[in-house]
């Protein structure tokens, strides 16, 4: 399709982006950018570079291309802007911040729902939820499933861990203030002072799996963090403790959690995050009694989509007007965000 131009012809906006880019540049998103919802492709401006040679902003989502950096410099060199109605951008950013261009990302708006998401987890599983969930569904009588759950302290007092304070694990430690819980948090950037003016106590990896009553993952899928979390924390963790993964599979050692798992029965694990998704057929973590599999449902869905495209709606206006913008993107967070 034709780009989006301006009255004199210009052809200053593009919008890019896969089957979900309705759902997130919704009318009244594209409204507030100045867009009629009309999409190009990559392939549209390989072929016709010239007629993109004056686009100064790109609006895009999930299915989001990547491009070389001599192809944005070739096809776009007057661009100025990404803005990226969506969570992680490491798919495509580098080369567009190589060449230059200012990448925003809807990661804060991402991050809302999945911060939901963890903390209604959290809140189940300390009053033994899942297990009694599963167990009445599986023939086991009323009585005999109302005291699997009663096995579980509930959740005054009770101590959570988060693994990661970025930016959906302060969501999480923030929304916890909520609730009378001890809030434990390791995370390698934060220092002590930083993570208690989050309602949390920074301690080693170690001492929070032992600790935790549930252990919540927020790394992100970086080189240092694959394979962090490993069958020695995961063997360490208190009696009927849950480990729940919102962030990435591969910051999990699968093989290690599996026996462990295996071999503890009174674990419980939620994870709504495996590596490679899905998990093949006859994996373990479909049949385990105390594995609770979710096909990677935390983050923005259906209304929530919205969201990010107003985010990103926002800081396009923002930027155009040369006030403070909140969601940049920039070469160095690349190399420890999700």
């Amino acid at each position: 399709m034709k780009p989006e131009r301006k009255e004199n012809g210009v052809n200053e906006k593009i919008l890019m982006g896969g089957a979900d880019l309705p759902l997130v540049w919704t009318a009244e998103n594209l409204r507030a950018v100045g867009l009629s919802g009309e999409t190009v492709t990559k392939a549209d401006i390989l072929a016709s570079p010239a007629q993109y040679h004056s686009t100064r902003y790109l609006f895009s989502t999930w299915g989001m291309p990547r491009f070389e950096e001599r192809e944005i410099r070739d096809c776009l060199p007057s661009l100025r802007a990404v803005f990226y109605a969506a969570g992680s951008v490491q798919s495509f950013a580098a080369p567009f911040l190589d060449a230059g261009v200012a990448v925003f990302s809807a990661r804060a708006a991402n991050a809302v729902p999945v911060a939901e998401y963890t903390v209604a987890q959290i809140l189940l599983a300390n009053k033994g939820y899942f297990r009694a969930c599963r167990s009445l569904h599986t023939g086991t009588d009323w009585n005999t499933a109302r005291a699997l759950s009663n096995r579980y302290a509930g959740n005054y007092g009770a101590t959570v861990g988060i693994i990661g304070c970025g930016m959906i694990g302060r969501m999480v430690a923030e929304r916890l203030r909520d609730y009378h819980l001890r809030v434990l948090a390791y995370d390698a950037f934060l220092t002590a002072e930083e993570l208690h003016a989050l309602g949390a106590e920074k301690v080693t990896l170690e001492e929070l799996f032992a600790a935790s009553d549930v252990v919540s993952n927020h790394l992100a899928n970086v080189p240092a963090t694959v394979g962090m979390l490993n069958g020695g924390l995961f063997a360490s963790m208190k009696q009927g403790a849950t480990f729940l993964n919102t962030g990435r599979g591969a910051t999990v050692r699968e093989d290690e959690l599996l026996a462990v798992l295996t071999a503890r029965p009174d674990l419980c694990a939620l994870l709504d995050v495996v590596d490679p998704e899905p998990p093949a057929p006859t994996s373990p973590l479909l049949t385990l009694p105390n594995v609770f599999l979710t096909p990677h449902i935390s983050g923005s869905q259906q209304t929530e989509c919205a969201r990010m495209g107003a985010y990103m709606a926002e800081e396009f206006r923002a930027f155009d007007e040369g006030r403070e913008t909140h969601f940049a993107v920039t070469r160095e967070m690349l190399s420890t965000m999700a």
